[in-house]
């Protein structure tokens, strides 16, 4: 099965289980509206439409998981930070497969 079929169905990714253990900086890159109706604990809640302008806090992060609802706009998100020289970023996903890794399913 291709990755992203995996984030769309809600597979866990092992490199996210492993980042989320290790106190990654978790961000739901959904709408605040989503963001509000539920998130995964810890998560902050910067919009894919503001991650551009939102760089500074994902600086000197160790380790960065992005996540929506599918993984669609994590990947957009991923690779916004990456083209702006942030590298050290994953993405988790969808909301369904972030919550199996912080759960410890799958």
């Amino acid at each position: 099965m291709s990755d992203f079929l995996k984030k769309l169905f809600g597979a866990v990714n092992p490199e996210v289980k492993e980042a989320l253990k290790n106190g990654a900086f978790l961000v739901d890159v959904r709408t605040k509206a989503e963001f509000d109706s539920g998130s995964a604990t810890g998560a902050v809640n910067i919009p894919l439409d503001h991650v551009a302008d939102s760089i500074d806090q994902f600086k000197n992060k160790k380790q960065i998981v992005v996540f929506c609802h599918s993984g669609v706009r994590s990947e957009h998100a991923k690779s916004i930070l990456e083209q702006n020289g942030i590298g050290n970023v994953l993405n988790g996903g969808g909301i369904s497969s972030v919550l199996k890794a912080i759960e410890g399913n799958g």
